[in-house]
């Protein structure tokens, strides 16, 4: 059986693409490595954030919807992405950041065992840095022209947080399919793991009655989780269909291959590999600076190129 190494992105919806740029480049000091389209939409971008080269676990990806309406916030979603940052001293760097630049956040805390502060973006998306103290994936790679000095800089994702109503049904398909590892459990709350002792493949979840999210700006569309490559991607092809989830079948996505299903509370799931990334189409100093398409779309591109506005630098 193979395992799971951690995240590989998470998606989410914007109603403003230069708003998001703004905030997610010169706030978070993310690099964009990705302005591209929604391949099964093409009139809106799809904007990927993350480290020097977009590595598999650092991805922030946006969807922009410019009709998109507020969140109503509820169960059976998932509700909070983790973002580690190198120390607990750098929890206090970023609350004096934050405050200069007016975002909300909380004090500074503990969150899943760990220093932790809480903040939103511009649009109610929830987040939580945490100190992480070592626990980083090899792969990743440091951004050194981040507006953010390196000793504080975002390094990727941490804990995801999903809240759902049956608890134990997801809590399955964590363990059985999937093979993570439940390190914490308490009434409400369960910790999973799908690297046993590091944060960046953590899951938390949540348990909560009540209506189900009805998603707008700023809430999460999924969460994708990494393989290594095609033949990986086939067997949970296989493990999924055998768990009885309908699922896309194998998607090529050109930057990755992945599916989707939908696991018993409704959260969306994609499983994606690790390559062959976004440098297949550009270079690493010029990564996220022009509109790249895949080869499908390449003949559309003044069609789309005119129906998409300008994103303000």
């Amino acid at each position: 059986m193979y395992n799971i190494p951690g995240h590989h992105h998470i998606s989410m919806i914007t109603k403003n693409a230069s708003k998001n740029n703004h905030f997610y480049r010169h706030i978070l000091g993310l690099r964009r490595v990705k302005v591209t389209v929604n391949q099964d939409d093409p009139t809106m971008y799809h904007l990927f954030y993350g480290d020097k080269i977009g590595s598999p676990g650092t991805e922030l990806t946006f969807f922009e919807m410019p009709p998109a309406g507020k969140t109503h916030r509820g169960t059976n979603a998932i509700t909070r992405i983790g973002l580690l940052v190198p120390s607990e001293q750098s929890l206090h760097f970023w609350k004096m950041r934050f405050e200069k630049f007016g975002v909300y956040h909380e004090e500074i805390t503990t969150y899943a065992n760990r220093p932790a502060l809480k903040f939103e973006d511009h649009e109610g998306l929830r987040f939580v840095l945490l100190a992480a103290n070592g626990e980083i994936a090899e792969h990743w790679k440091t951004w050194e022209k981040s507006d953010v000095p390196r000793e504080h800089i975002i390094q990727g994702m941490g804990p995801v947080e999903m809240t759902v109503r049956r608890l134990e049904k997801l809590a399955s398909t964590l363990k059985d399919l999937f093979g993570y590892t439940e390190v914490s459990r308490s009434a409400d709350e369960a910790i999973f793991q799908s690297v046993e002792g590091e944060a960046f493949g953590e899951i938390i979840v949540k348990a909560l009655d009540g209506p189900s999210e009805r998603p707008g700006r700023g809430s999460i569309h999924h969460l994708a989780i990494r393989v290594r490559n095609d033949k990986e991607l086939s067997y949970w092809e296989d493990q999924v269909k055998q768990r009885g989830f309908q699922s896309s079948g194998i998607v090529d996505r050109y930057y990755f291959k992945s599916l989707y299903f939908r696991e018993s509370n409704g959260i969306l799931f994609e499983i994606a590999t690790d390559g062959p990334g976004f440098t297949i189409d550009g270079n690493v100093e010029t990564l996220g600076e022009r509109l790249d398409l895949p080869p499908f779309l390449e003949n559309q591109r003044t069609e789309i190129e005119k129906n998409l506005k300008p994103i303000e630098e």
